[in-house]
């Protein structure tokens, strides 16, 4: 319980900086995944959208099929990764607040 009017304005202000930290800790999140066989890295964001895509030279030995499976996968695999660092953040934070 907050016995004044500057310890309460105090108590939001610290709020609304440890929100504001967590907000720019979670827009920073970028993950880059490669397939196990170097032929394709995905990047994405915090939210698993993608934002980067790029090839090596052993594309070339894939069929379509496994393209498009390698393609997938790896891209599965960086939206985990990306979820799985803000679901920490968010633990984190509020781990914090019930404190």
């Amino acid at each position: 319980m907050v016995e004044t009017m500057d310890e309460l304005i105090a108590r939001v202000q610290q709020q609304v900086y440890r929100m504001t930290d967590l907000h720019e800790a979670m827009t920073g999140i970028v993950v880059s995944e490669t397939s196990p066989d170097g032929a394709v890295t995905v990047e994405v964001d915090g939210n698993a959208a993608p934002i980067g895509l790029s090839f090596s030279g052993a594309i070339s030995k894939l069929s379509p099929a496994e393209f498009e499976k390698t393609v997938v996968e790896t891209a599965r695999a960086a939206a985990a990764r990306a979820i799985s660092e803000k679901a920490e953040l968010i633990t984190t934070f509020n781990s914090e607040s019930a404190r």
